[in-house]
This record gives structure tokens, sequence and C-alpha cells, in this order.
């Protein structure tokens, strides 16, 4: 079976609720996926998330503040990264490709008379020697 998502439901105050809309519009995502996200983290971490304010958080003094959190990627990474996604569009067309031939080859296999041919048509001429199996 694969992994159905399941329905939560629960009541907030209008305060919360308000609060709740403004860090979604913050972060421009949707009330549901900020609820995602902090089941997601909460089931990450077995249930030990704390919630802070953001001028409460640990790394506030590295300087960097802010959040979420930026992490630098090699440039190399991403050009392979790139790469790899422009080999897989062209084994996807590829695929395609392959897939619409085998459809033509199947439609010419369908649309061509079925060939019958008469045993007499075998037989060869009066004269020639006959031979029989057996």
């Amino acid at each position: 079976m694969g992994n159905k998502n399941k329905t939560i439901s629960f009541r907030v105050n209008e305060d919360a609720f308000e609060t709740l809309r403004e860090i979604a519009e913050e972060r421009d995502i949707s009330l549901s996926a900020v609820f995602r996200d902090y089941v997601d983290t909460l089931v990450a971490h077995d249930g030990k998330v704390r919630v802070v304010p953001e001028h409460q958080l640990e790394n506030a003094g590295d300087g960097d503040d802010s959040f979420p959190p930026k992490v630098e990627v090699p440039k190399s990474f991403i050009r392979e990264h790139e790469r790899l996604e422009l080999e897989a569009d062209h084994l996807r067309e590829q695929l395609e490709e392959h897939k619409r031939y085998v459809t033509y080859l199947r439609e010419q296999l369908e649309d061509e008379d079925e060939e019958v041919i008469q045993l007499e048509d075998l037989d060869g001429e009066p004269d020639e020697p006959s031979f029989r199996l057996g």
C-alpha cells in the first residue's frame, strides 16, 4: 500500500488563527503548508521541537540574521545537477519517440491485410516430383 495522507482537525482562537495566517502570508505559502511544515519538523525531530521568536534564535550571534538559513552550493554541483536534468529530459524525449515508433509499427501491423497462402499454390508444377512427409 502507498503512503496515504491523513487529515488533522483542531480549533484555535481567532487571534492565533490571524497570527498563523500572517505567518503564511509573510512566507508566501498556504496556511495548510505552515501546519505541514510544523508537523514534518515535529516528526523529523521525534517530537522535540521548540517554537521561539526569531530574535531569540540560537544562531543570531553568527551575524547572519536571515531566516531560513541559507547554504552555499558549489557551482560544480549546480552544473552537474543541470546536466543531469538535461540528460533526463533527453531520455524522456527518446522514450516518447520510441513509444510513438512502437505505436506506429503496431498500427502498420494491424493495417496490413493478412496474407493467406493457399496450399495449392505451394505445390509446384505438375511435372515436378512430389514428396510425401511421413
